[in-house]
């Protein structure tokens, strides 16, 4: 089959037998490029030639941009391939590599992006790179192919200049990787506090979010501003996240005709995305949707949720099970021409009566809504609410089910005419520690929401990652495609999976998934942890050629290795009641004491770990069959309140009613016992317990009052 495709160009490299659609995307570059491994790294170690190393993803904009202008040109590419060992490779697949030589751009440079552009020595070592490059000398950007002539001959000429920099900046990075300052000190409330004042200073009250262009979902603060508001009752905050959110879902960074959320806002307004789908994002959005749902009962946020859902199963779903990883911003070269629409176009889709009413509420207009330089957006639309759906509804005697029950027809019709168009491309490899996430935001929307096919698709996804990445324990690997898992796990794969099996039993108490992610957090401390300083590597050290062993503490789009891994090592200490586990977070915390102090609202899921340290979680022990009526009522009860920082056990985890093996796993469930053969829920705090409750009703006034 390869062999057949090859004829078809004229140029063939050595990303052919890779499995990343992006380093595919390359494959007939004529660029001599090779993926990262011993080939390359030998190959200018034997040449003596500086690596030309460049790093992105599939749906990267800039680099598809890239790519057209400087790596398929043929006269580019000669001069690279004279000149350098060229390396291509997936962010998203080595993300050890583009931490690493994203932090020496950032030193370098001042700023960092993508695709990234790296020189490095034989040995690995940076000393010039930067981001997006032209092909031509623009302004104070220098083309392309100058930079690639510049930096040959200062190799040639000016060598031990070259390498003394080389050294310096290596050292430089080794250092900044190490995000942890090792100054040990308690957590208290107070950095909960402060982390919340920042927030508040930096709150759009108009629009939500915080600070200015360009915006992105702001995930982690949100979480923290709903414990904020658990913790002390502060309205403020609740009031913050839940505009933001409601924002958010509004806006036109969310895909309203086909649900999910779009990467960024490029505005303030939340109105112009950057067309890219991730799924990171989407999982950390429908967790946070689903908890201002709870807290507030807005129907807006159950909706996004619900629909950010169903487009992960009905768009982005393996047929095994996995989640996929994203989809581009471009089709047919153009970023967002797949979710624009003319008001023409939806005219003669919808009628003139449906028209009438989808274009008032979604501002579409004949000569676009929304400014662009780019000529192919004139006359294009993006869809937005141009009011509050409650209020839209009532001005024209609708209910709110019945104004979204028609909308919701409309937008499908409009989804399967869209499904007509050029699709934008989609990465279709598989990610463990994307999967985690999504695995944890399923399962938190079966239980919130009650409905089977998010239990299905989280546990099929479980399933597949179990079944195709984790064929033994200690070796779960990272990415799958085309039938390939490969690449050994990085500390994110542990512990994104692991939480997500936690939240996974958590709503099923199907006692598989608590073990599988214990034996996860066992190997993780094995392979991460370490044992001098505390807190956990990125990295197992396995690798020898990493110039730097990164051990990461700041959130960014993804939460960093060691929050997820605090958060982990405190809910599986709660379930499991093992105070090692405990101590583990409480170091973690520790030595990031100064980050949180000086940087709080950069950490905001480090901080979500330490309210659930600082606060004794709600435990509710539930005592009967997982699956009978009764259980599911108590249990739909608990999970409709909000308690962000709560463990949920049930006696019957593995649907045989035997119970010593759960109980000496779970200590928790120890000696809860039926009430005159009913089912029961027992609320405890430091694993002193109250009376057991049978009444749905009776346990609701009780969490309530909690």
């Amino acid at each position: 089959m390869i062999e057949q495709e090859i004829t078809n160009f004229t140029h063939t490299n050595r990303l052919i037998h890779e499995t990343s659609p992006y380093l595919l995307q390359h494959a007939h570059n004529p660029v001599d490029w090779y993926p990262w491994g011993d080939e390359a790294l030998e190959k200018a170690r034997q040449a003596d030639k500086p690596i030309f190393l460049s790093i992105g993803y599939s749906a990267c904009h800039w680099c598809h941009v890239m790519a057209h202008e400087s790596f398929e040109d043929e006269e580019t590419a000669e001069v690279m391939n004279r000149l350098f060992v060229n390396i291509k490779v997936d962010r998203e697949e080595r993300p050890d590599l583009d931490d690493i030589y994203m932090t020496s751009v950032q030193l370098m440079t001042g700023q960092g992006g993508w695709p990234m552009s790296v020189f490095l020595t034989p040995d690995l070592k940076p000393f010039y790179g930067g981001t997006y490059f032209p092909p031509r000398s623009h302004g104070s950007m220098p083309g392309f192919r100058s930079v690639l002539t510049a930096v040959a001959n200062a190799w040639e000429k000016r060598r031990d200049e070259v390498l003394r920099g080389a050294d310096e900046l290596a050292d430089h990075v080794n250092r900044a990787v190490h995000q942890v300052t090792h100054l040990h000190g308690p957590i208290e409330e107070a950095v909960l506090d402060k982390a919340v004042g920042e927030l508040k200073q930096a709150y759009d009250g108009r629009h939500g979010g915080f600070g200015g262009a360009p915006k992105f979902p702001p995930s982690g603060a949100i979480a923290l501003l709903l414990r904020h508001y658990d913790r002390t009752g502060d309205m403020e905050a609740r009031d913050m996240a839940i505009h933001t959110l409601r924002a958010m879902a509004l806006g036109g960074m969310y895909d309203h005709v086909g649900g999910g959320f779009h990467r960024y806002s490029v505005d303030e307004r939340w109105l112009v995305p950057h067309f890219e789908k991730m799924l990171y994002d989407n999982a950390q959005l429908c967790e946070v949707y689903l908890e201002g749902w709870q807290a507030t009962g807005d129907p807006v946020l159950k909706r996004a949720a619900e629909q950010t859902l169903d487009y992960q199963l009905r768009e982005m779903t393996h047929p095994e099970g996995g989640f996929l990883s994203a989809e581009d911003a471009d089709s047919e070269g153009e970023e967002g021409a797949y979710y624009l629409w003319t008001d023409e176009e939806i005219r003669g889709i919808l009628g003139r009566e449906d028209a009438d009413l989808y274009c008032e509420y979604y501002a579409i207009s004949p000569s676009g809504n929304f400014a662009s330089p780019e000529p192919y957006h004139a006359d294009k639309n993006i869809p937005h609410a141009t009011k509050p759906p409650e209020q839209f509804a009532e001005e024209r005697g609708m209910t709110l089910d019945e104004f979204w029950s028609r909308i919701d027809q409309l937008n499908a019709k409009l989804r399967e005419a869209r499904h007509r168009r050029v699709r934008p491309g989609r990465d279709d490899k598989i990610l463990t520690s994307w999967n985690g996430l999504m695995i944890g935001a399923m399962a938190q929307g079966y239980a919130v929401l009650r409905e089977p096919r998010y239990r299905e698709g989280a546990e099929r996804a479980a399933r597949f990652i179990v079944d195709h990445l984790y064929p033994e324990a200690g070796f779960l690997l990272h990415s799958f495609r085309n039938g390939q898992a490969r690449i050994p796990g990085y500390l994110d794969d542990y512990a994104f999976l692991a939480n997500g099996l936690v939240t996974l039993y958590e709503a099923t108490f199907d006692i598989t998934w608590l073990r599988t992610a214990q034996e996860l957090l066992e190997d993780m401390i094995f392979k991460f942890w370490d044992p001098e300083s505390g807190g956990f590597y990125f990295t197992s050290g396995d690798d020898h050629r990493l110039i730097a062993r990164p051990k990461p503490v700041m959130d960014g789009s993804e939460p960093s290795g060691n929050s997820a891994g605090a958060l982990l090592l405190l809910r599986v200490s709660r379930l499991t009641d093992k105070r090692a586990y405990r101590e583990k977070a409480e170091t973690i915390l520790g030595i990031n004491a100064q980050n949180l102090e000086e940087a709080p609202t950069a950490m905001t899921k480090m901080l979500c770990a330490a309210d659930f340290l600082l606060r004794p979680p709600l435990e509710v022990a539930l005592a009967g069959l997982k699956d009978s009526e009764a259980v599911e009522a108590l249990a739909r009860t608990v999970h409709s309140h909000f308690a962000p920082n709560k463990i949920l056990a049930c006696t019957d985890g593995d649907g045989s009613g035997e119970r010593g093996a759960i109980e000496a796993e779970i200590p928790l469930l120890k000696d809860k016992e039926l009430v005159d053969g009913q089912p029961a829920a027992y609320l405890c705090k430091d694993f002193t317990c109250s009376e057991p409750i049978t009444e749905p009703r009776v346990l609701a006034e009780r969490l309530r009052g909690r």
